[in-house]
């Protein structure tokens, strides 16, 4: 009797933590949606330039004007390659047809 007792209680604890780690899955899935954005960008958070979640009103506001940025002419945007690098102070990378290619 005491191996049947045993064997009720390991399959017993068995359950309760197949269930408890499946609720934690859960969980976590649905917090992550939202924790992202409450994170700072050091913590591992969204970086500031990252567009809105769609489905918002921000995010119909951003493709708007988005949309309004591609119908201009590249010369009258403000487009600059110096912007688009990660550092201001160092000039955009240039390639011309004899560089390697790796």
């Amino acid at each position: 009797m005491p191996n049947r007792l045993r064997h009720i209680l390991v399959i017993t604890a068995l359950v309760l933590a197949a269930s408890a780690l499946s609720g934690c899955g859960t969980i976590n899935e649905k917090l992550a949606n939202g924790a992202g954005d409450i994170l700072p960008v050091w913590a591992g958070g969204l970086p500031r330039d990252v567009p809105p979640r769609q489905g918002t009103p921000e995010y119909d506001a951003f493709m708007k004007e988005r949309e309004r940025k591609r119908l201009i002419p590249a010369a009258e945007r403000g487009d600059d390659p110096k912007e688009l690098t990660k550092d201001a102070t160092k000039p955009a990378p240039t390639s011309t047809s004899q560089d390697a290619v790796h």
